[in-house]
């Protein structure tokens, strides 16, 4: 098996026949793996980093959001930083808007919505200022990232990205893990496809460059994570 570059096979995920039952299996794992392989720790220390900063943010928009755990762990930061942030999610799949609104019924600070992140209403835009993604990135082509950074871009958003380094280590252990211990054929499938289809540094920064980024950084988090912030 090669991992020289990233694979075209689309995950299960990616599909739009997908049992609701099996979908809320497979958010509910989801959860478990960001919590104890870095996943949501990757992100609190991207948003620690821009807060840290002094950038004046206030609101957060969240990419394909899927069950809003993302959301739930960056609002806690926010209360922790006293910075007040409101956070909006977009996702296209109802069943993720629907079962992240009993999820985050607690955050009064949100709002959900099912669409396209691109037909997004310009007014909502011009309140956002970080647009942030976990594991979407590698759901998508390369020209649909660099279409997504020169979106940000565009509309003078900072962008923080969490997603896959594509490493064998990476690979195999992930493969190991959910074989042994997931009970979703959803997971079992796309966990491993996903860190095929996941990115080395350098590929990263030429995306970036791609969509006019001269500003920005892609550091390694573990476990096996890239973090990018784009600012400029």
């Amino acid at each position: 098996m090669s991992l020289k570059h990233r694979s075209n096979d689309k995950e299960y995920l990616d599909g739009d026949s997908i049992a609701t039952a099996d979908l809320y299996r497979n958010l509910v794992e989801l959860d478990i793996i960001n919590k104890y392989l870095g996943g949501y720790n990757a992100s609190l220390k991207g948003l620690g980093t821009i807060l840290g900063k002094g950038k004046a943010v206030r609101n957060v928009l969240d990419i394909g959001f899927g069950g809003g755990d993302s959301i739930k762990q960056l609002s806690r930061l926010s209360d922790k930083r006293n910075a007040d942030l409101s956070f909006y999610g977009v996702d296209l799949k109802r069943d993720c808007v629907e079962y992240a609104e009993q999820n985050l019924v607690a955050l009064t600070n949100k709002q959900l919505i099912c669409d396209d992140y691109r037909n997004i209403s310009a007014e909502l835009l011009n309140k956002i200022d970080v647009i942030h993604c976990s594991l979407f990135l590698h759901h998508l082509t390369d020209a649909e990232i660099i279409g997504l950074f020169k979106f940000g871009k565009a509309h003078n958003c900072i962008i923080l990205a969490n997603d896959l380094h594509r490493n064998w280590l990476a690979y195999y252990s992930i493969k190991f893990l959910t074989a042994l211990f997931s009970k979703s054929y959803l997971v079992k499938n796309d966990a491993p496809l996903s860190v095929k289809r996941g990115f080395r540094r350098k590929e990263l920064i030429e995306l970036l460059k791609q969509a006019g980024f001269t500003k920005y950084s892609v550091t390694w988090s573990w476990a096996f994570r890239y973090i990018v912030i784009a600012t400029e």
